[in-house]
């Protein structure tokens, strides 16, 4: 099967399995298909599919991803190297800046800015990073969540940390986090869980192994936390957390926007001194 077989089968069987979409016309253009197959993946239960299902779309999203590109930690400049010539010495080189998309990022475990039900974006074909994570993942990410959410028996709070498969992604693992709600106004509150989401992120992550790890800029976007205080938070606690705990995890900062590159540039730059 080439690309344009296995998006086709994947659509059928996804307008098969709900009979509320069985009128759906398939466009015939290959970018009104994947605006498609993401939205039915969007809104599709937890639910097991079969085994050729997987099989395909395993081959689809794998081959989707290497098309659009894979960067390695490994050849991400670190901050030390990038902001400072002292900055080695107090980073260790474990500490990097990278604009891009966390989905086609490998590291051993990128972080997912969830909500509180924990199993992906349900809006189809929404631009968050919950429903990009979910999307390229596959279907598996949100049976896997679910379960989770399941054996819990309540939402998840407000800055834990749950780690799952990455299944499709080019990572192994997917932290998954709820960030703090910002409201009127940012309180100390806020902060607080906000750290508590970096700081769960990373203990988890180092009882699992995980020697690399992505944070995306968690709450900054519909939770409306004001990207340059949360960026200070994020360097502060990773920071602080490697202080204490002396783990050499390399430590990445994705970020997607220049704007927010330029807000944690200015932060790095800062230990110049």
């Amino acid at each position: 099967m080439n690309q344009a077989e296995r998006r086709l089968f994947l659509i059928k069987y996804l307008l098969a399995e709900s009979p509320r979409y069985s009128g759906t016309t398939i466009p015939a253009d290959a970018e009104g298909q994947k605006f498609l197959l993401r939205a039915l993946m969007n809104v599709r239960e937890a639910a097991p599919a079969s085994d050729e299902f997987y099989r395909i779309q395993d081959e689809y999203l794998q081959e989707s991803i290497r098309d659009r590109g894979i960067t390695d930690v490994a050849d991400i400049e670190s901050v030390g190297r990038r902001f400072s010539a002292g900055a080695p010495d107090l980073f260790g080189d474990s500490l990097f800046l990278w604009r891009g998309d966390i989905t086609t990022l490998r590291v051993d475990a990128i972080v997912n800015a969830a909500n509180s039900g924990m199993t992906g974006c349900w809006q189809p074909c929404h631009s968050c990073i919950d429903n990009c994570i979910h999307t390229f993942a596959g279907v598996r990410l949100r049976s896997a969540c679910d379960a989770l959410m399941k054996r819990q028996g309540h939402p998840e709070p407000t800055g834990q940390a749950k780690i799952t498969p990455a299944y499709n992604l080019p990572c192994k693992y997917v932290l998954h986090t709820v960030g703090p709600i910002v409201g009127y106004g940012l309180t100390e509150r806020d902060c607080e869980l906000l750290e508590s989401c970096y700081r769960n992120c990373l203990d988890v992550a180092a009882q699992n192994g995980v020697e690399s790890i992505a944070f995306c800029c968690i709450s900054t976007g519909v939770f409306r936390f004001p990207p340059e205080r949360a960026a200070q938070i994020a360097v502060d606690t990773v920071l602080e957390w490697k202080r204490r705990t002396q783990n050499p995890m390399k430590v990445v900062f994705n970020i997607f926007s220049e704007k927010d590159e330029a807000i944690y540039a200015r932060i790095f730059e800062k230990f110049n001194g």
